[in-house]
C-alpha cells in the first residue's frame, strides 16, 4: 500500500506514540502500567520489521478497563507485535479501522460449545463458530456446570483434529467425575471413591484443564456435600486452577450456596466463580445485594471471589431440573420405576408443584417456555400454559407438574425459564467482580427454539446494557468480556492488547452493535461486528465469515504465567 495514503489514512487525531517489538518470547508481567510501558514507548520509527497486517486508525481499547485511544496495531505471524503509529510500516495488509473499536476478542468463560451428550453437536458439528464470531468470541471455555468430557486429553485431541474457527479450552466436571467413580448413588464416596476422583481430578489438570467445574443442583453433584468438593478442588489448586460452580441454589437457598462456595475457595485455597449470577423466583428478586455484599466480605477476608453472568431474565436448562434430587438417583429404569410407583409418584409430583410455584413459575405458567423436544419438536416453543391448553387440561400447578413428569419420561425436553429482575441483573453486572458470559453453544438455525444467548450476549452487553440504558461504559464492559476471564483462567497473553499477545481481535461498530435473537426468534446473528482475528487470521472479514479457521486448543499446562 502507498506509505503517503496511510499516513493521511490515520493522521487524523493520531496518538504520537510508537511501540514495535522484535519477537514474541518476552517476559510478561501482569501489572498494567509496566505493561503500557511495554507496549508503547516514546521512540524513533524503527521499520526493522514487515508486518503482515495493520489495524490502522481504530480507537483501541487494551482491555483493561482504560479509555481507548487512536492506534494502530501491527500483527505479524499470530502476535501482536507493535501498538502507535504504525502509518509509515510496511506492511502486506492495511485493515482501516477509522470510526470503529478496536478491542480484544472476547472470552467466554461458561460455554457449552462442546456438548457432552452430543459428540456432533457445537464445536464439531459448526466449527466456523459463525454465532460467536459475529459477537466477537474468539475463545470459548467449555466443561461448565460440573459436566465435561473425561479424559480430556480426548475431547482436546478431536478438537485439535476438526481444525475449529475459534479458540478452546475446557474445565473437568465434578459430575463427570463423580459419576465415573460412582455413578448416580445418592451417598458418600467411601475414603477409596473419593481417593479415585481426587485421582481423576489430577489427571484432568495435567492433561490441561483450566480448574474444575460443578453443577450443585444436577444430579450427581447434587448427592455431594461440601467437603467432597473441597477435597476435588484441592486437586485443581495444586494445579493453579480455579473452582467454577453452578450454585446448589439459586433461588431460596441462593445466600447458603453462596457460602458455601466460599467455604469450598476458603478450604481448597483457589480462587472461586459462581457461574451464571441470579437471583431466582420472585421471592427472591433484591437478593442480589446480599449475594454481592457476601462475595465482597470473602474478598476483605483474603478468599478469591467472583462472578459471571449473561444479560438476561431468563435462564434456560433441561425440565428435570424441576424434580425433587432423590427422585433422579440410578439408572433411567430405577427413575422410570420411581415414577410408576403411587407413592413415590405423588411425592415426585408435589416436589414438581413446590418449584415451579417458589423459583420458575410463581403462579404464571407461561414463564416457562419448551426449548427443544428432541422426540417431538411440536413441543418447541410452547409454554406450559400452552401445553396444557394444547391438551384441554386445567391450568393449574398441579397439571403442569403431571405433564412436566410426562415431559421427562417421554425422552426429556430442555426449557427457557423466566424468573429473574432486571434489578437484579444490572446489580450484578455493574460489581467489579463480575465478567460476562452467555452460558449458551454454538448453533445454527434449526427446530429448536434456544435462549438467545447463544447468538447475543455479547452483542447485548455493548447494545443494550451500554449504549442503550449505560448501565456500563464500553471500556469497562470490554474489559469484562476480555481481560477480565483472561486473568481469571491465568492467560497472560490473551484478553488483552498488548506487544506479545496472541492476535485475537474484534473490530466493532460501538454504535450499531446489537444484538438480533429474542426469546419468540432466536435464530438471529448479532449485527455490529465488522472483522474478527483469530491468532492473527482473518476469521471475519467486511462482516463476512472467511473460511479460515485458525483456533486452537489453549491447555492450562501451556500457561506462561500465574494469575495475579
Amino acid at each position: 500500500a502507498d506509505v503517503r495514503t496511510r499516513r493521511e489514512m490515520v493522521s487524523a487525531g493520531r496518538s504520537t506514540c510508537f511501540a514495535l517489538a522484535l519477537g514474541v518470547g518476552l517476559a510478561w508481567t501482569l501489572n498494567v502500567a509496566a505493561q503500557d510501558s511495554a507496549s508503547r514507548v516514546d521512540s524513533p520509527p524503527m521499520m526493522s520489521q514487515t508486518f503482515d497486517r495493520i489495524i490502522a486508525g481504530g480507537m483501541v481499547y487494551d482491555g483493561s478497563g482504560a479509555a481507548g485511544e487512536v492506534l494502530d496495531v501491527g500483527i505479524r505471524g499470530d502476535r501482536i507485535t507493535a501498538i502507535g503509529d504504525l502509518s509509515a510500516a510496511p506492511t502486506r495488509e492495511i485493515i482501516d479501522a477509522r470510526g470503529l473499536a478496536v478491542v480484544p476478542g472476547f472470552i467466554d468463560i461458561h460455554s457449552h460449545a462442546v456438548r457432552v451428550e452430543r459428540e456432533t453437536s457445537g464445536l464439531f458439528n459448526h466449527p466456523e463458530s459463525e454465532n460467536y464470531l459475529r459477537q466477537g468470541v474468539t475463545t470459548a471455555i467449555g466443561g461448565p456446570d460440573g459436566n465435561s468430557w473425561y479424559p480430556i486429553e480426548t475431547l482436546l485431541t478431536a478438537v485439535e483434529e476438526t481444525p475449529i474457527g475459534i479458540n478452546f479450552g475446557t474445565f473437568v466436571g465434578h459430575n463427570t467425575v463423580r459419576a465415573e467413580v460412582m455413578g448416580r448413588e445418592q451417598r458418600a464416596p467411601t475414603a477409596d471413591e473419593l481417593e479415585s476422583m481426587v485421582g481423576l481430578v489430577d489427571t484432568a489438570m495435567r492433561e490441561g484443564a483450566y480448574g474444575l467445574s460443578s453443577g450443585l443442583k444436577y444430579i450427581p453433584g447434587a448427592y455431594a456435600d461440601t467437603d467432597e468438593v473441597i477435597a476435588l478442588s484441592r486437586a485443581a489448586a495444586a494445579h493453579d486452577g480455579i473452582y467454577i460452580t453452578h450454585l446448589r441454589d439459586e433461588g431460596p437457598g441462593l445466600l447458603d450456596s453462596i457460602r458455601e462456595t466460599i467455604a469450598i475457595g476458603e478450604g481448597a485455597g483457589l480462587p472461586v466463580q459462581v457461574t451464571h449470577h441470579k437471583a431466582m423466583g420472585v421471592s427472591m428478586w433484591g437478593k442480589s445485594e446480599e449475594a454481592l455484599a457476601l462475595l465482597d466480605d470473602a474478598n476483605a477476608r483474603g478468599i478469591d471471589a467472583t462472578s459471571d453472568q449473561y444479560p438476561y431474565t431468563a435462564s434456560s436448562t433441561g425440565i428435570s431440573v424441576l424434580f425433587p434430587d432423590w427422585s433422579l438417583e440410578g439408572d433411567r429404569a430405577e427413575r422410570q420405576a420411581r415414577m410408576n410407583d403411587p407413592e413415590q409418584r405423588s411425592r415426585i409430583l408435589a416436589g414438581i408443584v413446590d418449584t415451579l410455584r417458589e423459583v420458575r413459575t410463581g403462579n404464571d405458567l407461561t414463564r416457562v417456555v419448551l426449548a427443544d423436544c428432541a422426540w417431538d419438536r411440536s413441543l418447541n416453543g410452547l409454554t406450559l400454559k400452552g401445553l396444557l391448553e394444547r391438551f384441554d387440561e386445567p391450568v393449574t400447578l398441579e397439571s403442569a407438574a403431571e405433564r412436566v413428569l410426562w415431559l421427562e419420561t417421554s425422552g426429556g425436553c430442555s426449557a427457557v425459564y423466566h424468573t429473574m429482575d432486571e434489578g437484579d441483573v444490572e446489580r450484578i453486572m455493574r460489581h467489579p467482580g463480575t465478567m460476562i458470559a452467555s452460558d449458551g453453544g454454538i448453533f445454527q438455525p434449526g427446530p429448536e427454539v434456544p435462549h438467545p444467548r447463544n447468538y447475543g450476549a455479547f452483542a447485548r452487553v455493548l447494545g443494550v446494557y451500554v449504549r442503550e440504558r449505560g448501565v456500563l461504559d464500553f471500556p469497562t464492559a470490554i474489559h469484562k468480556m476480555s481481560r477480565m476471564p483472561a486473568d481469571r483462567m491465568g492467560m497472560s497473553d490473551r484478553g488483552r492488547l498488548a506487544v506479545g499477545a496472541y492476535a485475537d481481535i474484534a473490530v466493532l461498530d460501538p454504535e450499531r452493535v446489537v444484538d438480533r435473537a429474542t426469546f419468540e426468534d432466536p435464530h438471529q446473528m448479532s449485527e455490529g461486528v465488522v472483522h474478527v482475528l483469530v491468532n492473527g487470521e482473518m476469521a471475519l472479514r467486511d462482516g463476512e465469515l472467511t473460511e479460515v479457521r485458525a483456533g486452537r486448543v489453549l491447555r492450562s499446562t501451556d500457561r506462561v504465567a500465574t494469575r495475579p
